[in-house]
């Protein structure tokens, strides 16, 4: 195989799964003016679909437009040799292969992240404003930007320097260290994300004691789960959409709820709430995911190593010169058709997992204030109630409200 047929590949891979993108968009469109199934029809009254309606339109409209102007900017960019221009910029700064790949990886993603920010303050500013949405200030949007540069460069920095240096070091044995870092990163992440990474970008304090703090212990006590840490995140100071989650697992464990949601739901609402993130933690899901993602990363590094050291593909993206940062990124190009099945394979799995810890909530507390507090949060986002089966498909991590509705209520 030449690189000029892996070149045509890579273009073909893109270019299919645009239109594969926009071919599901516009099947989901189409369903925007259904009608509201029964089960779901207190759900919305008439002023409040139209404004649904409105919501999903304009995103629909917008996610077109961005994303054939990324489309269209990648599929120039390589055309054009882009990646080469960029190779060459960091070479003239430094040969060494650390610096070299950080530079390469740094103005990629810095350029595109100011390329799209325009979009990005468009949706923020324009759409989520007119429909209600927006609490986010602009001084917020751009300490936001900066905090998420500073993060990228030193945490995808610190772990890419690593990598790059165990190559060196191991040649195609580096997936084995690789595969070591990524996974602990991981795992400090999903133990610390909430007490490292949140407070950076949001105020967390405990849930002030009281009768939501006292009903939420008692019905932890009642499920033999051990639960001290309650947080409450100030999720009002970019959005009014509502949010909880749960994170860590251990000592470490924690359930984080945005004000929006306690402003939201009732006290019964929210334990429902709760206790369904409760069944996800009592049926191993956590634990699920973690390991998943840590065996498909460990195969998908071993696959890289493999291939890495080809100069193929270097070459299949216009760069003369093959090096380990650049045969990342065609091997990501190349990877995604993989990457998107078992994306579908996870996805699956995820709203299998939702309808468990649904039917643990149901079992351990109750299942009518679940139904609702799930009808509100769609109502105060304009969910989409009517999504096509095969959107649900392919993006849908969660099923949908209709069909947890109906589970729920046998």
């Amino acid at each position: 195989m030449t690189a000029q047929t892996l070149f045509y590949i890579v273009l073909g891979i893109l270019t299919i799964n645009f239109i594969k993108d926009k071919i599901l968009n516009a099947l989901n469109a189409r369903h925007y003016n259904d009608p509201i199934p029964v089960e779901l029809d207190d759900v919305y009254d008439e002023e409040a679909y139209k404004k649904s309606q409105a919501y999903k339109t304009t995103n629909y409209g917008f996610n077109l437009w961005t994303s054939l102007f990324s489309f269209v900017l990648t599929f120039a960019f390589l055309l054009l040799d882009g990646f080469e221009f960029v190779d060459n910029i960091a070479r003239d700064y430094s040969e060494h292969p650390i610096v070299n790949g950080l530079l390469f990886f740094g103005i990629i993603m810095i350029a595109s992240d100011i390329i799209t920010t325009p979009f990005s303050y468009y949706k923020t500013f324009v759409i989520e404003e007119k429909f209600g949405f927006n609490k986010t200030t602009k001084k917020t949007f751009i300490v936001d930007k900066i905090k998420g540069w500073l993060m990228m460069i030193i945490l995808g920095g610190g772990i890419l320097s690593i990598i790059i240096w165990f190559y060196q070091l191991t040649g195609d044995q580096f997936w084995l260290y690789a595969w070591v870092i990524i996974t602990v990163f991981t795992v400090l992440m999903n133990m610390f994300y909430s007490k490292l990474i949140v407070p950076l970008f949001n105020k967390q304090k405990p849930l002030e004691d009281g009768e939501l703090r006292h009903k939420i212990s008692d019905y932890a006590k009642s499920v033999g789960f051990s639960l001290s840490k309650i947080f409450v995140i100030d999720g009002s100071k970019r959005s009014t959409k509502a949010n909880a989650y749960f994170s860590g697992f251990g000592s470490e464990k924690r359930v984080t709820l945005y004000d929006t949601l306690i402003n939201d739901l009732d006290d019964d609402e929210i334990v429902a709430v709760l206790a369904h993130e409760v069944g996800h933690y009592k049926r191993k899901h956590i634990i699920y995911n973690l390991t998943t993602s840590i065996l498909l990363t460990g195969l998908t590094l071993f696959v890289l190593s493999i291939f890495i050291s080809n100069p193929l593909l270097s070459n299949a993206i216009g760069v003369a010169k093959p090096s380990f940062h650049v045969g990342l990124i065609a091997f990501g190009l190349l990877y995604s058709p993989i990457s998107e099945i078992t994306g579908l394979v996870m996805n699956y799995v995820s709203r299998v997992f939702e309808y468990q810890a649904d039917d643990y909530a149901k079992a351990t507390y109750k299942a009518a204030p679940l139904i609702t507090s799930l009808k509100k949060l769609s109502k105060n986002s304009l969910s989409n109630l009517t999504p096509h089966k095969a959107y649900v498909f392919m993006h849908y991590s969660h099923p949908t409200l209709l069909d947890r509705v109906k589970n729920l209520s046998k």
